[in-house]
């Protein structure tokens, strides 16, 4: 497993060995040894599956009761994934990162406890799996909203197209209103 810069340094960009021939490929996406001597060593006790179609974008989510730690990867079609730093111990508080991943590239994003998350659909249609490191809570969850200034996030958007929300991401917060991490 090879890990790729990216400018916030506890979000890991993990790119897997992939073993391909004429029949296909296989590649190893977790191994509990391997993750922990990257410094992951979380304790996944779930995983989520959700398919978009192109402009959908699901956002900018996180848990403050039951915090997760999520290691996301896109298994169809191709996302603009993106985690924003909420510990406001951090020097990267409020900064955020955003990757493209897909079913070609197989690469996956390593997002630790104490960020948002959220991706924008790139393709016709994505499927985006995930493992969490604790179990969804719905009285604990908060959005951040996907398009605050002051965090400023980079989403390729098409010129003159907005993104397709749900209510609740419509309705994020922005950071300065938000509940965020020690």
């Amino acid at each position: 497993m090879n890990i790729l810069s990216i400018p916030i340094p506890s979000v890991l960009l993990l790119e897997p060995r992939v073993f391909a021939d004429e029949r296909g490929f296989f590649m190893e996406t977790y191994q509990a040894r391997k993750f922990a001597d990257l410094g992951i060593a979380a304790e996944f006790v779930q995983d989520n599956h959700s398919g978009s179609h192109r402009g959908i974008l699901r956002g900018l989510h996180y848990q403050v009761v039951n915090p997760q730690g999520k290691l996301v990867r896109c298994v169809v079609g191709e996302i603009f994934d993106v985690a924003v730093d909420l510990r406001r111990s951090s020097p990267t508080f409020g900064r955020w990162v955003g990757t493209i991943l897909s079913s070609e590239n197989r690469r996956q994003l390593w997002i630790p406890i104490g960020f948002a998350h959220g991706f924008y659909t790139l393709s016709t249609w994505a499927e985006v799996v995930y493992k969490a490191s604790d179990y969804y809570n719905p009285q604990g969850e908060r959005c951040l909203l996907w398009n605050d200034p002051q965090v400023s996030i980079e989403w390729p958007l098409p010129p003159g197209e907005s993104p397709m929300l749900s209510l609740k991401d419509q309705l994020g917060l922005p950071l300065a209103q938000a509940e965020t991490f020690g």
